[in-house]
């Protein structure tokens, strides 16, 4: 927990010069960010080794990071695109020492990335994630997202571009939000 208020407030504080969430979702920390990250836990509760794609302000990478620090084969890469928030990453992680890496790149030209799970929250929607996870699970990675109340439309629109299983839970934090699990998934073919 004291990790947890750490990272809490060095986001506080950051974000008062760079966004990198939403203001007015800073007090609903425990539950708008720490929470719904941590769920995934419990979905794939065998991963050890993670990538969070777009990791953004570090969720769900960063919670993950924090909750499996004492799990000595644990280790999490957060992959994003930007500088900034590759800086403000890297500075949590040094910090608080956890098990993670920061790679400043796009999440699909990780190809020495080797993860039991992939996850992303709010990068894309899910004709593109499945693109950019697609290296991973070809690699034997499982993926789950955590998406809003527009799932199911995102999910029925990546099925004209990918072949894929899924699983869909609610969000144990957010009467709104899904968790997709994602099982096989191959490109559709163009005729």
């Amino acid at each position: 927990m004291a990790e947890l208020d750490r990272f809490r407030d060095m986001l506080t504080e950051t974000n008062a010069v760079m966004n990198l969430v939403g203001p007015d979702t800073l007090p609903d920390f425990w539950s708008r960010h720490a929470w719904d990250s941590a769920q995934l836990l419990g979905m794939v509760p065998e991963a050890n080794t993670w990538a969070d794609l777009g990791a953004g302000a570090g969720f769900p990478g960063l919670i993950l990071a924090i909750l499996l620090k004492d799990n000595p084969d644990a280790h999490v890469w957060l992959i994003d695109s930007l500088g900034k928030r590759c800086r403000f990453l890297s500075t949590v992680v040094e910090t608080l020492e956890l098990p993670a890496t920061v790679i400043h790149g796009r999440a699909e030209e990780q190809d020495d990335v080797d993860v039991d799970a992939v996850t992303a929250r709010a990068l894309a929607p899910m004709e593109r994630l499945l693109g950019y996870a697609q290296p991973y699970l070809q690699r034997g990675a499982q993926a789950v997202f955590l998406k809003g109340e527009r799932v199911e439309e995102e999910l029925r629109e990546a099925r004209k571009s990918w072949h894929f299983t899924h699983e869909l839970r609610p969000s144990q934090s957010d009467p709104r939000g899904r968790i997709v699990h994602i099982g096989s998934l191959r490109r559709v073919r163009s005729v």
